[in-house]
């Protein structure tokens, strides 16, 4: 998750976040004159006619000012999810929404939801009969309008740029409460050391875990990259620096890395001058599209961590030309990884959902066999796929401990010094809501299958593989 193109996909609510400009900013937006108009009436009788159907796995109660409803069976050990809503609005929301509308109603208090990530799993569970039943006509040219956006005009500099003040020129105090001390935005590697990926929730979670298995992901793609002391890597997402400054200082690398993201880029190279790194790495804000000539060739290793989603469909090709452009001709490495989609699952148009509204403007997640094809085609057959890997098994536990960390760490003061909007409680309310939302929305997501995780390794053609001798 890092911004060195920016889109992580179309429309994000900028700093200072607000739960006015919430509750206006989905297309449902119609004014009504009261909680109990005829519209949300009609949406509600909507909605409630059609759950029976929606719902074949898991149980479902939703209490209302009308009373409980209940749908699905209710089975030993089966998923149970208890639903209040507190607000009227959250049925034109869920009407003309789908899954955006209730994110937007948890986020601003339209609904109350006992266990967040058991109402995810019963989404992703019945997700066909949900689709079916619960998505409008209406719903589906809203969510059409950004996919359609993305698919022909793709991700310019321009606005890839604002994507990335958007998604990441954030307060990095927002992410060092919740982040390793190394600030990696991206999946961890768990082992036995610390559990595994369910250690946390069999044996509970304990200090200094998540560092570890952050530690191990960074040696992993430095290993795989094939570095040695005196290497010069290329990065495209520089994140808080956290790989560059272990490559410098473990592995004697020199390291370019590019971030769009000024918040970043200004952490980033304290925490290098704080290392004493500043003779090894260089820091540019720059997107990737500007790398200079003098990079042709002049690099042992490229390396690129879940920044990939903020490039676009329509650039891959584009993005590995300029791979292939700064490796060298001959014993080049580079490793690439990104969150996916599975390819029953991936086009090159998506529409608008949480994510990409609100976390990742315009973002468009790959699969892995569009980014094979597309580094194939740009190279002319110069890069040779070495390895593929899912880590998408690896992502909930790692979302599960930024979310404990966000709750144990983030407070309301700590942030408001630099969003003076969230003095206001129910604004930060809402901006607390969206992190967790966040959080168990990609957990269960990975855990489901929904979403992959793949990292790719590329080495250039006729090189010796791994482990040839």
């Amino acid at each position: 998750m890092s911004a060195a193109t920016g889109t992580q996909p179309c429309v994000r609510l900028a700093p200072p976040f607000s739960s006015k400009s919430l509750q206006s900013a989905s297309i449902f937006s119609l004014a009504i004159s009261s909680p109990r108009s005829w519209l949300a009436r009609f949406a509600r009788t909507s909605i409630l006619s059609v759950l029976s159907d929606a719902i074949s796995v898991g149980q479902l109660t939703l209490t209302d000012s009308e009373g409980s409803h209940t749908y699905g069976r209710y089975r030993k050990g089966g998923n149970t999810v208890h639903l209040t809503v507190i607000n009227d609005a959250f049925w034109l929301r869920l009407m003309f929404s789908g899954d955006l509308g209730f994110s937007e109603a948890y986020m601003v208090g339209d609904i109350e939801v006992e266990d967040l990530k058991s109402c995810m799993d019963l989404w992703l569970n019945n997700q066909s009969g949900m689709e079916e039943t619960l998505s409008s006509s209406f719903a589906r040219f809203s969510s059409a309008a950004s996919g359609l956006y993305n698919s022909f005009f793709g991700q310019t500099k321009n606005q890839a740029r604002l994507n990335a003040i958007a998604s990441y020129d954030q307060s990095n105090t927002l992410f060092k409460a919740f982040l390793s001390h190394e600030m990696m935005y991206s999946c961890a590697l768990w082992d036995d050391a610390e559990g595994g990926v369910r250690g946390d929730l069999e044996m509970g979670p304990t200090p200094g875990d998540l560092e570890a298995a952050q530690r191990r992901k960074i040696h992993h793609v430095l290993r795989k990259a094939r570095v040695k002391p005196g290497h010069r890597i290329l990065e495209f997402g520089s994140g808080w620096g956290g790989l560059a400054i272990e490559a410098a200082r473990t592995f004697g690398c020199e390291v370019d890395t590019l971030t769009l993201s000024i918040e970043q880029k200004t952490l980033a190279e304290e925490r290098v001058r704080a290392a004493g790194l500043e003779a090894r790495i260089r820091v540019h804000l720059m997107d990737y599209r500007e790398i200079p000539p003098e990079f042709e060739h002049a690099f042992d290793a490229f390396v690129s961590i879940e920044m990939l989603e903020h490039v676009g469909a329509k650039h891959y090709q584009t993005y590995f030309k300029l791979v292939d452009f700064a490796l060298k001709s001959h014993e080049a490495t580079a490793v690439v990884s990104a969150s996916t989609f599975p390819e029953s699952r991936y086009t090159g148009y998506q529409s608008e959902d949480f994510m990409r509204r609100y976390m990742w403007p315009n973002s468009c997640l790959p699969s892995a066999t569009a980014l094979i094809t597309a580094a194939q085609t740009a190279s002319r057959g110069r890069f040779t796929l070495e390895g593929v890997e899912n880590h998408a098994a690896h992502y909930p536990r790692t979302l599960r401990e930024w979310g404990r960390r966000l709750e144990k760490n983030l407070t309301q003061e700590m942030i408001a010094q630099d969003y003076p909007a969230l003095r206001e409680r129910a604004n930060y309310d809402a901006f607390r809501k969206k992190w967790q939302y966040l959080f168990v929305y990609a957990g269960a997501g990975f855990a489901k299958g929904y979403i992959t995780c793949h990292m790719l390794t590329f080495i250039r053609q006729n090189d010796c593989p791994e482990l040839c001798d």
